[in-house]
């Protein structure tokens, strides 16, 4: 009876280990399958100072300003391969142009710009999700920079008002990366699974 008991357990464990093996081998390769949207996606962020109602706001206003004034550079052309280039030289004046409209505004702080790799969890753009990751991304910090922060794809420009053309997402995904910007994280249990392996890596890096 004993050894029969023993022999369950062994096997139970066995099954055990078999499918959190099959599950990490899953997650591996899914998260490999969506290097290829962070590689090929920039995104731009506005983020508030802080939560409050008139940081919201004037993040928002500062939002327009920068769009307006950098027409000639979000247009759509800017793509995450040669943003640091490309952008570095207007940083500086869109700077001030967000610096005018927080003074404008009444804000006690300022605006910087950073383009490079940053850590984002998986986030929904209407039909659209870009799983957890390191992306190249155009931020526009405001002050502190603790409140929520308005998002957008920069390349493809799917919702810049400056864009000459709105490129689709398909013109630089392959179908399996198409695929997953496709699927709904609320059915696409591997999106979770990723986020925690990907800050995880993003920790030790």
């Amino acid at each position: 009876m004993c050894k029969k008991l023993f022999s369950a357990k062994k096997l139970e464990a066995a099954a055990a280990l078999t499918l959190v093996f099959a599950c990490v081998v899953s997650t591996v390769s899914f998260d490999r399958r969506c290097e290829e949207v962070r590689e090929n996606v920039l995104r731009l962020h506005v983020i508030a100072n802080s939560d409050t109602d008139v940081d919201q706001s004037i993040k928002l206003k500062v939002r327009d300003a920068v769009l307006e004034n950098g027409k000639e550079i979000f247009d759509g052309s800017v793509t995450a391969e040669d943003a640091a280039q490309r952008l570095a030289p207007y940083t500086s004046e869109l700077e001030k142009t967000a610096d005018r409209v927080l003074a404008e505004n009444g804000a006690d702080y300022t605006a910087r710009i950073v383009i490079g790799d940053e850590y984002f969890n998986t986030r929904t753009y209407e039909d659209v999700t870009l799983p957890a990751g390191r992306y190249t991304a155009v931020r526009v910090i405001l002050g502190e920079g603790e409140g929520k922060n308005w998002w957008c794809v920069m390349f493809p420009p799917m919702c810049l008002p400056a864009a000459e053309k709105q490129t689709e997402l398909d013109a630089v995904l392959s179908e399996d990366g198409v695929k997953i910007v496709k699927s709904s994280p609320r059915y696409e249990i591997r999106f979770k699974a990723v986020e925690i392996f990907e800050k995880i890596r993003s920790y030790f890096n």
